[in-house]
């Protein structure tokens, strides 16, 4: 069974959510504790669950994805075996980054990096259209990200 989450565990999350490259000795300086038993709650953290992996977060500009597309999918049919194909085969597209089941009108909700909207036609047509039970595909284009956030931050009382 998970232990409940203290204020220094609290404190360890959300430095690792600013910058997951700091080291144990960083980390325990910046808590107040040592670092062994800093290094024993990290590993608690992960052994829990509460830290699933360590990222770096890059600029998908610099790498030449200009377009943000956010997509939703609706399905002819819902059955659950249409539901996994449906997901079994859109999480192999490299360019869908996030992949939602979402309640509402739509089935599906699809974060799509891209070069441009001539690729994005052609990435429509080639790979996403392939998929079979697709009833309807609407997709919204970026124009600006106002916040951009991956931190969930915790209370510190």
């Amino acid at each position: 069974m998970a232990e409940q989450l203290d204020i220094m565990d609290h404190k360890i999350l959300n430095l690792l959510q600013q910058d997951s490259s700091w080291s144990v000795k960083d980390i325990a300086g910046k808590v107040g504790l040592s670092q062994s038993p800093t290094y024993e709650r990290i590993k608690r953290l992960k052994s829990e669950g509460y830290i699933e992996k360590y990222v770096a977060l890059v600029n998908r500009e610099k790498l030449g994805k200009h377009l943000m597309v956010i997509c939703t999918v609706t399905l002819k049919e819902q059955s659950i075996e249409t539901l996994k194909n449906f997901e079994r085969d859109i999480i192999q597209l490299d360019q869908v980054l996030e992949v939602m089941c979402i309640a509402g009108s739509s089935d599906y909700l699809l974060k799509i990096a891209i070069e441009d909207v001539n690729t994005y036609h052609t990435f429509v047509i080639e790979k996403i259209s392939s998929i079979a039970n697709i009833s309807n595909l609407s997709s919204s284009f970026v124009l600006k990200e106002i916040k951009k956030e991956t931190a969930i931050p915790l209370p510190l009382k």
